[in-house]
């Protein structure tokens, strides 16, 4: 009777204890997910700015060439290369 009567009280724990951990697997297959679709959204932005990275590397290596910067300078600010004989050397 005694087994009978512990069985009895221990069989609503137990099944309590079923349930919230059920309900605990559901919750964190959920949040799982969620995350999983954040950290994709995220991979995403990632290859995005580094294409971005990339063109913008691009484009400050052209404009910083030596032939555009002095093309640049004799155009816009009438500059040019100074004659041999203009040139002087100075030593410390």
């Amino acid at each position: 009777m005694s087994g009978r009567r512990i069985l009895l009280l221990l069989l609503p724990v137990l099944w309590f204890a079923v349930l919230g951990s059920a309900t605990a697997v559901v919750y964190e297959r959920f949040r799982t997910r969620e995350l999983f679709a954040k950290l994709e959204k995220l991979d995403a932005e990632r290859d995005s700015l580094d294409t971005e990275l990339g063109r913008l590397e691009l484009e400050q290596s052209t404009w910083s060439s030596n032939a555009l910067v002095e093309r640049t300078a004799g155009a816009k600010l009438h500059m040019s290369m100074p004659q041999p004989a203009d040139v002087r050397i100075v030593r410390p």
